[in-house]
């Protein structure tokens, strides 16, 4: 579908029919990277030269900025319309300086924050809404304090004191908002007089704007100014969600905070006429306009117009456009993701591959890297590593903090998720998924993981089956294995009444390390399968990395013993699944993989999904005595445990949408590899080589 039929489909961005040639003059403005996508159909021509000469059906302005100028006197000039745009009350994950809007609110009339001239919000707010446009409403406002967004995303959330406050809130000196609503710089200090006359006993807490706080700007509360028992200053810039949740009520002059507070159910207080003010859902200071008093809306009615009806949404993975909803839910997973792990982060040994992508599965947090056997700082409280061995340093850190009986850091380990990718992790394939750990690792049965707790302890919903099962069905249905490699199809011998599927491992893996007891060679494994199915056809299946020469190891053993029947090197194990009768692995994720296709499994090691009672195994671990059924396993597997982040946009995304990227990325995969992968793949296979004393 193309953006013109999706922008036709979306409700609510369907309402305003966009001129054809819409002429953008403004240099700065016609850069921002989503503007394009936000204004379609709309074909823009852009620069002030172009809008002067070009043939155009309207010219576009940012607001009543003084950079309009010039699209007004080109507009007055051609005898064309002029539109106005503004960044989206759901506008970005980060700050305007860092991220580009996600929202724009569109007006061919005036500007929504104007309140000295109509616009379009008013009139949108002044219509009647169906029922199921009110239960939708009241869904999103549901939504968007659930998911706690607000018009910036990126920042933690304020601390809030234990005790009752009134929140007041602080703007942008010669904010455009200010003057648009009826208001001046001295109403900020009436504000604060009134509140303080309101509420003497209580404590009142006054937000300052992020861009004061960081210096770019300057607000109109200086707190050096003030020595009150009863004052605090919020200066760190955080997200307001948690001060709006809990402020007795919350006084404005024009900020868009009044209106989340609104959504919040807190009584506001307005000082100016913002566009939310005047309809009679908050306490205002100020005459409301007369058009404004006509028409008294439900908040319901205040809520559709302005988060639905009136702004242009586009999801920020491939720029098309979205619901309300979606994109709040998109915003909200990223702000769960950061609150997941520390905010300072110490990295160890990580290549210089990896290090961009560790940015993007710990995106949220401050990551400062450190070479493998470096010592941590003496400030460090939380470090991470990939796998299971930390190096000499931070050994020799944790120890002597041990010893000395100081905090000790939080150690996190990291390891490729279950679904990684399209092609090989060896040639340096970029992962959709990674694990994060704060107590083990998944593939040492020896301790416990945060996966095998939350396996073990976590009390399974009806809704978290359901939606695990339906992921599972999806999963199966694509076709998806860890690595998707495209290879050549197998078929099942004909007359063979057992057939079994033996997964190679590379045997130097950590899997193999950390989760086997006795048997550690794939050789010791076919053994031990032909000694116990000896009258089936045994099917070998060496790992893709051995058999293309990235790791270690011999696919092919001395087959005096007769270890197997058929040795397959390069066949689809997608179709393998569909047409053995069982799998016996070591610890291998095809055992899983068989698993969620019904295949019989068996293992001969403890990979993370044995003992729950799901699969006949060799040995037992007393930390998993727990029966769990496929869907339980599943969430709590590929939906609890990973992180997955989008290979289009870099931010996270739900597995749901993970399952669909990989489709795209298998279907469109090439398997020509940049010569830097070729350098490194080369690279590998010597230093695999030396390591195992090997010539190469």
């Amino acid at each position: 579908m193309d953006r013109l039929n999706t922008y036709q489909s979306v409700e609510g961005q369907d309402c305003l029919q966009l001129p054809p040639l819409l002429g953008v003059p403004n240099r700065a403005m016609g850069k921002l990277a989503t503007l394009d996508a936000l204004l379609c159909p709309s074909k823009l021509v852009k620069g002030s030269q172009a809008c002067r000469h070009k043939s155009l059906d309207a010219v576009l302005a940012w607001g009543r900025k003084p950079s309009g100028i010039t699209s007004e006197r080109i507009a007055n000039a051609r005898g064309l319309p002029i539109w106005r745009c503004e960044d989206g009350f759901l506008r970005s994950i980060g700050l305007g300086v860092d991220d580009p809007p996600l929202s724009l609110l569109l007006d061919d009339t005036g500007v929504h924050y104007d309140a000295k001239l109509p616009n379009r919000l008013e009139k949108l707010i002044s219509k009647s809404i169906t029922a199921d446009q009110y239960h939708r409403t009241q869904a999103l406002c549901s939504l968007w304090c659930e998911m706690r967004v607000s018009k910036y995303n990126k920042s933690p959330e304020t601390n809030v004191p234990d005790e009752p406050f009134i929140l007041v809130v602080d703007q942008t000196a010669g904010d455009l908002s200010i003057k648009g609503g009826l208001a001046e710089a001295s109403s900020f200090q009436t504000m604060l007089l009134e509140a303080r006359l309101a509420y003497p006993q209580t404590l009142i807490i006054i937000k300052i704007h992020p861009d004061v706080a960081c210096g770019r700007k300057k607000g109109h509360f200086l707190p050096a100014e003030f020595m009150d028992s009863k004052l605090r200053f919020s200066t760190d810039g955080g997200h307001p969600t948690a001060l709006l949740e809990r402020a007795e009520a919350v006084y404005v002059v024009s900020s868009q905070l009044g209106f989340e507070a609104l959504l919040w159910g807190r009584p506001v207080h307005c000082f100016g006429m913002p566009f939310y003010a005047g309809w009679g859902l908050t306490n205002d200071k100020l005459q409301a306009p007369l058009r404004r008093k006509e028409f008294q809306p439900t908040l319901e009615q205040l809520v559709h117009a302005c988060l639905i009806a009136y702004p242009r949404y586009i999801d920020p993975h491939k720029y098309l456009p979205c619901t309300p909803e979606k994109l709040i839910r998109c915003i909200g997973l990223q702000r769960r993701k950061y609150l997941e792990l520390p905010r300072q982060i110490q990295a160890f040994g990580f290549k210089p591959w990896k290090k961009p992508i560790l940015k993007r599965f710990l995106s949220g947090s401050d990551i400062s890297f450190r070479n493998k056997n470096s010592k941590p700082a003496q400030y460090c409280d939380s470090m991470i590593i990939w796998g299971r061995q930390p190096g000499f340093g931070v050994a020799e850190f944790l120890k002597s903090r041990q010893t000395l009986d100081l905090p000790i850091p939080r150690l996190l380990r990291i390891e490729d998720g279950f679904l990684r990718s399209v092609g090989l992790g060896a040639n340096l394939i970029a992962p959709i998924s990674w694990v994060i750990d704060q107590s083990g690792i998944y593939y040492d049965s020896r301790n416990p993981s945060d996966l095998e707790d939350y396996l073990a302890k976590h009390v399974f919903t009806q809704e978290e089956k359901e939606r695990a099962k339906q992921f599972r069905k999806r999963l199966v249905r694509a076709r998806l294995t860890k690595y998707n490699i495209k290879a050549p199809a197998w078929k099942r011998p004909q007359n063979k009444e057992r057939v079994i599927l033996v997964p190679g491992q590379v045997e130097s893996d950590a899997s193999i390390r950390y989760g086997t007891i006795d048997l550690r060679l794939n050789e010791d494994l076919l053994r031990a399968v032909r000694s116990l199915e000896s009258e089936a056809w045994i099917v070998y299946k060496p790992h893709p990395d051995v058999v293309a020469g990235l790791r270690g190891g011999n696919s092919h053993f001395n087959q005096k013993e007769h270890l197997w029947d058929e040795l397959v090197e390069n066949s689809s194990i997608e179709d393998m699944y569909d047409q053995v009768d069982a799998v016996h692995v070591l610890t291998s994720l095809a055992g899983f993989e068989a698993m969620l296709r019904g295949v019989e499994v068996y293992t001969w090691g403890l990979p993370f999904y044995a003992g729950w009672g799901l699969t006949e195994d060799r040995y037992t671990c007393p930390r998993r005595g727990r029966q769990l059924n496929i869907d339980e396993l599943v969430y709590g597997s590929l939906i609890h445990y990973p992180r997955y982040v989008s290979l289009n946009s870099g931010l996270f995304i739900e597995p749901e949408e993970a399952i669909e990227e990989l489709l795209e990325w298998k279907y469109s995969f090439k398997s020509e590899m940049s010569w830097w992968q070729l350098l490194f793949r080369q690279w590998g296979g010597w230093r695999e080589r030396i390591l195992r004393n090997i010539q190469p």
